[in-house]
């Protein structure tokens, strides 16, 4: 079967560092211009209405449906923050079809709202659905532990062993506690350790230090990954976007 390419991205709602533009088109061309097959987004807006009112185009609409339009064709968003104005979770963008896809609440506590969205795809050619889960983990290490344990027995419960599964987003996770959670118990490997040894710097994109975002595989061999901080990416978040191309062994 051809290779899988995806990508994972933390879109900060539209809006580039320091929130100073609104970025929503430049950022569809950058991922359009990346060519790949799976789409894991984070901080997606499905709605604000205030913006309306600021004149910003395209608000009527969810973003993720904005970023999807016309290249991927299957697309789901799992509503995690939900405020006054509106509301932003995670999405997961896909040329392969959604057979089935679920949002869970793995929040820690009432100040942060989290989930874990996860889609199962349809492969051409394969009797076997590849699975996909997009997170965005809280900022602090006992709510993260939590989430972790939350994520171990959701993949446990419901992806079969011989199954192959992604999962893809902005951990927060300042000092590697999900190699022991999903490396050492659940068997998965992140692509840029397997492929260079270290994970990928990706905070913050003008100078990334902090190994925020992750992509974590299982049943599929790491051909190639990269980190998206240069010009143009520098100027459209404030997170790098991560790519990877993947094959089945």
């Amino acid at each position: 079967m051809p290779d899988i390419s995806i990508a994972t991205y933390n879109i900060h709602k539209g809006f580039s560092l320091f929130n100073r533009r609104f970025v929503l088109h430049e950022l569809r061309e950058r991922l359009r211009e990346l060519n790949v097959d799976i789409v894991f987004l984070q901080e997606v807006q499905g709605a604000h209405s205030r913006r309306i009112h600021q004149g910003i185009e395209h608000v009527a609409h969810p973003q993720h449906e904005f970023l999807a339009q016309d290249t991927w064709l299957h697309h789901a968003y799992g509503k995690n923050s939900v405020y006054d104005a509106g509301h932003h979770g995670n999405a997961i963008l896909s040329r392969y079809p959604i057979l089935n896809w679920d949002n869970q609440d793995i929040s820690a506590h009432r100040f942060e709202s989290r989930g874990v969205l996860h889609c199962e795809l349809a492969l051409p050619q394969r009797n076997i659905g590849l699975h996909c889960l997009c997170v965005h983990l809280g900022l602090f290490a006992r709510g993260r532990s939590r989430q972790f344990g939350a994520l171990v027995e959701r993949i446990r419960r419901i992806v079969p062993d011989d199954a192959p599964f992604i999962i893809a987003g902005d951990f927060n996770d300042w000092n590697n506690r999900a190699r022991h959670a999903l490396a050492h118990e659940l068997g998965l490997h992140e692509v840029f350790e397997t492929g260079g040894g270290a994970l990928a710097r990706s905070f913050p994109v003008g100078f990334p230090m902090l190994c925020l975002d992750r992509i974590y595989v299982r049943g599929l061999t790491v051909n190639s990954a990269a980190v998206h901080a240069q010009y143009p990416w520098n100027k459209i978040s404030d997170h790098a976007a991560l790519s990877a191309q993947l094959s089945f062994p």
